[in-house]
C-alpha cells in the first residue's frame, strides 16, 4: 500500500477579497506521478507554491510523511526535501551548469571539482544528458529544464514539484523528460505536475486531481480517465474537443516574405534567409523550439524591425497591388489591415497598458479617428463589452484596470481586440499561452472564423497536436532558419520534432 509523502488539509489562500484556494484536500503518494489540472484561475499554481513555501495557507495544514509542519520559505521546503521547478527558469546565464546548481548552498566556498563529480553522478542514476562545463546562455530550453532538476534532487528533494515542464519542448525532448521522471518515480521520488496538456496527464500520470475555482473536485486513477473526462471535472460541464478545420477557398498570396534576415543589437543574426507566402483563407502554423526566431519574425513583418535584408510584399485586396511593408511604420502597416496579436510571456509587454482600463485599452487602436482634444468613448466601450460577453472575459465590468485581470484573461482581450479590427492579416503568436483548455478552444474557434473570412492567420503555437490540426500548412523554423514547410494534414508530430531540431544545410525558400 502507498505511503503518503504529502498530505494537504483544509488549506485555504485568499489575496484580499479573492479567494485563491478554498478548503482542499490533496494528498501525493511515495513513488507516483500526480497531475494537477485546472482551468486558468483555478488556483493551482497558488496551491503548490504553498507547499514550496512562496505562499504560507490562511488556513490548513500540511503534513509530510504523515508529520504536520509549516513551510514559511523555499528554505523550509528545501530542508523537507520539496524542490519547485518553475516554469519560468532561475539560473544566472553567465554561469555554467555546475555553478548554477551548487551556487547558494554552502558559505562561499565551493569545490567545483568535487561537486561536478557527485553532480555526474545524480545525472547518471538518472539518465539525464547535460554538458556541466556550458554556460547557461548557450543552453536549449531542454537543457536549461535539465540544470533545474538537477539542481533540486543535488539539493536532496524527493519530492518534485514541475510547472508546465512541457511547455516549450519537442515531443522528442518531452519523451526523454518523461524517461527520467518515471526513473524517479521508480526511485521513490514523488512528482506532482502542472500542465494543461491533457494528452501528456494521460501519458505520464498514475493519479489527477482536478481544482475548480479554488475548490478540489476530485482524484481519479489515470487509467479510468480519458480527455472527456478530465475535461468535464475541470469546465463542470461536457465540452468539445473537436477544432472544426474547414478547407481553404479562392485562397490568394496575401502576404509574401523573401529571404528575409534579421540582425540584433548584440550583432547576432537571428532571422537567415527566411522565405514564406501566407494565402487567404488558411491558416499558416510556425513550429520551433523557444528562440528560434519566431518573435523576431513577427515583429518585423509588423514594422517592430528593422530587417537588414530581403523583402516583405502585401497584396492589398482593396487596391489589388503589392505594396513592400519594409518601408512602412508599424501605423501605416496596420491601416493597410495587417495585425500582430503577441502574447508574451509579460502579457503585458505588447499592446496593453495595465493601469488602464479594458476600454481605454480599446482606445489605444482608434484614438487617432477622434477629433479634437476630446475622444469618444461610446464605441470602445461597445467593443470592450462586447468582448467580455464574447469572450467570457472574468471582470467586474469594462472599466476595471487591465493589470487587475487574470493572465488568460488579459489575453482574451488581446487578442479579440485584435480580431475586432477586420484584419486581412492575422499573426496571432501563443494566444493561449497559459490558458485553460475551454479558453483555448474558443480562441482556436475565432482563428477558424477568421479564416472562413479570408483572413490570412499565422499562428505560432507551442503545442505540437494543435498545430496539427488547427493549421493548414505548417512552417518549421530552427536557429532563424527555415526548415521546412509541412502539409498539416499529412505531417506526424514526430517529423515536426526532427525539422525543428534541424541543422539547416540548403538554401530552401521553405516553400517546398
Amino acid at each position: 500500500m502507498s505511503t503518503p509523502a504529502i498530505e494537504l488539509k483544509g488549506i485555504t489562500k485568499t489575496f484580499g477579497h479573492i479567494i485563491a484556494n478554498k478548503d482542499v484536500d490533496i494528498t501525493v503518494n511515495r513513488g507516483e506521478i500526480l497531475s494537477i489540472l485546472g482551468e486558468n484561475g483555478s488556483g493551482k499554481t497558488t496551491l503548490m507554491n504553498m507547499i514550496a513555501g512562496i505562499y504560507f495557507p490562511d488556513e490548513g495544514h500540511i503534513f509530510i510523511d504523515g508529520k504536520e509542519v509549516a513551510i514559511a520559505s523555499p528554505k523550509d521546503a528545501l530542508d523537507l526535501k520539496i524542490g519547485m521547478i518553475h516554469q519560468h527558469f532561475k539560473l544566472v546565464d553567465v554561469f555554467n551548469a555546475t555553478e548554477n546548481i551548487v551556487l547558494g548552498i554552502t558559505d562561499g566556498k565551493y569545490d567545483i571539482k568535487a561537486s561536478a563529480k557527485k553532480i555526474k553522478e545524480t545525472c547518471d542514476r538518472y539518465g539525464f544528458e547535460i554538458d556541466l562545463d556550458k554556460k547557461i546562455y548557450e543552453m536549449s530550453v531542454s537543457e536549461k529544464q535539465t540544470v533545474e532538476i538537477v539542481k533540486v534532487l543535488y539539493r536532496g528533494a524527493d519530492i518534485l514539484i514541475l510547472d508546465e515542464p512541457t511547455a516549450v519542448l519537442t515531443p522528442q525532448e518531452t519523451q526523454k523528460l518523461f524517461a527520467v521522471l518515471r526513473k524517479m518515480k521508480e526511485d521513490g521520488k514523488s512528482i506532482i505536475i502542472i500542465t494543461h496538456k491533457l494528452n501528456e496527464v494521460l501519458e505520464i500520470s498514475d493519479r489527477v486531481s482536478v481544482l475548480r475555482k479554488g475548490k478540489y473536485i476530485g482524484t481519479i486513477v489515470t487509467s479510468e480517465a480519458d480527455e472527456s473526462i478530465l475535461t468535464e471535472m475541470m469546465v463542470g460541464e461536457k465540452v468539445s474537443l473537436d477544432i472544426e478545420r474547414s478547407d481553404p477557398t479562392d485562397s490568394v498570396d496575401r502576404l509574401v516574405v523573401k529571404g528575409v534576415d534579421y540582425y540584433n543589437r548584440e550583432g547576432i543574426q537571428v532571422l537567415k534567409d527566411i522565405t514564406f507566402t501566407a494565402k487567404s483563407g488558411e491558416i499558416l502554423g510556425i513550429a520551433g523550439i523557444a528562440g528560434s526566431g519566431q518573435r523576431e519574425l513577427l515583429e518585423a513583418i509588423a514594422g517592430l524591425l528593422k530587417v537588414s535584408g530581403g523583402e516583405i510584399l502585401y497584396n492589398n485586396p482593396k487596391t489589388e497591388q503589392t505594396e513592400s511593408l519594409r518601408d512602412k511604420t508599424p501605423m501605416q502597416i496596420r491601416n493597410l489591415g495587417v495585425r500582430l496579436s503577441f502574447v508574451p510571456e509579460d502579457r503585458l509587454g505588447m499592446g496593453l497598458v495595465g493601469n488602464m482600463d479594458i476600454i481605454d485599452n480599446m482606445m489605444l487602436r482608434s484614438y487617432r479617428k477622434g477629433r479634437g482634444a476630446f475622444l469618444h468613448r461610446k464605441q470602445p466601450k461597445e467593443l470592450a463589452d462586447r468582448i467580455i460577453k464574447d469572450l467570457q472575459v472574468v471582470t467586474p465590468d469594462a472599466k476595471t484596470p487591465v493589470r487587475r485581470l487574470s493572465g488568460g484573461n488579459v489575453q482574451k482581450v488581446l487578442v479579440g481586440r485584435e480580431i475586432s479590427s477586420s484584419p486581412t492579416v492575422l499573426m496571432a503568436a501563443y494566444p493561449v499561452r497559459g490558458l485553460d483548455i475551454n479558453s483555448s478552444y474558443m480562441i482556436y474557434n475565432l482563428l477558424n472564423e477568421q479564416k472562413e473570412k479570408g483572413v490570412a492567420v499565422i499562428f505560432v503555437g507551442e503545442d505540437l497536436d494543435v498545430l496539427i490540426d488547427l493549421c493548414d500548412k505548417i512552417l518549421v523554423i530552427c536557429g532563424g532558419r527555415v526548415t521546412g514547410l509541412v502539409d498539416a494534414r499529412q505531417t506526424k508530430k514526430e517529423e515536426i520534432g526532427l525539422l525543428m531540431t534541424k541543422v539547416h544545410t540548403n538554401g530552401g525558400d521553405g516553400n517546398e
